[in-house]
């Protein structure tokens, strides 16, 4: 089976945006907005159990009553300053991408291997951390931006990633996935793709069971990747396109 297009998430697998950048970009907008919420760590860390920025709001509302009920349209508004606060803090040094993303990205793009990506990151968000760290003309990398709202369920549903196949048009067998949390493993391999997990900060004590592979990070020379395959298989190096080509090959 040829590799066909590699599908990756963004938030945790691409870089770990979660904890300084989206977790104080909330907490930035309901200050703005006067509400007298704060998202600490920890419990941030929980309310990444819900997928997908909007329904995380709705999600914490529903379980604190005390809070004003908030109209679609508030709970717009706050996901949009939000996202306006999380392109500033990526513009004011932003945040990088994860060892070994930069190095596959190229790899990828110079065996003109397919690239797209499968997140609930707006777009806004999204530019603005590609911009900082692969320049102004990063979209030029991507066939599909799979984002935000374009499908009318997140993960763990598989529909963004039956999406992305039907745009790529190709078998999910010729497909590899990069996910970092168990939503995003069950959409992946719930559309029959074989998907690599690279745990993040917050997702380190998931069950992946699933997986194709688990591994530490991508890897670079001089900080090697340390990855399980399913069969029970150990090993340590790079995550490079002959890897994921094995990972589909049976």
């Amino acid at each position: 089976m040829t590799l066909e297009a590699v599908f990756f998430d963004v938030d945790g697998t691409m870089a770990e945006t979660e904890r300084e950048g989206h977790r104080v970009a909330y907490n930035a907008a309901f200050a703005e907005l006067g509400y007298p919420v704060h998202w600490d760590p920890e419990l941030y860390g929980e309310l990444l159990a819900v997928m997908g920025g909007k329904e995380r709001i709705r999600h914490y509302w529903a379980q604190h009553p005390e809070l004003p009920l908030l109209s679609d349209a508030q709970v717009e508004r706050i996901h949009s300053v939000k996202a306006r606060h999380f392109s500033e803090l990526m513009e004011h040094g932003g945040i990088g991408l994860r060892v070994g993303v930069r190095r596959l990205f190229d790899e990828l793009n110079e065996r003109k291997i397919p690239v797209s990506i499968a997140s609930t990151i707006t777009l806004e968000g999204l530019d603005a951390l590609l911009r900082h760290n692969l320049g102004a003309q990063w979209r030029d990398r991507f066939r599909f931006l799979g984002v935000g709202d374009v499908v009318p369920v997140k993960k763990p549903d598989p529909a963004i990633y039956r999406w992305l196949l039907e745009q790529h048009g190709v078998d999910p067998r010729s497909v590899v996935t990069l996910e970092d949390t168990r939503a995003g493993l069950l959409a992946s391999v719930g559309a029959g793709i074989a998907t690599l997990v690279t745990p993040s900060d917050y997702t380190r004590d998931q069950d992946f069971s699933e997986a194709a592979c688990v591994a530490s990070s991508l890897g670079d020379p001089g900080d090697p990747a340390r990855w399980r395959l399913a069969s029970g298989v150990e090993g340590s190096g790079l995550i490079d396109v002959g890897f994921l080509e094995k990972l589909i090959a049976n």
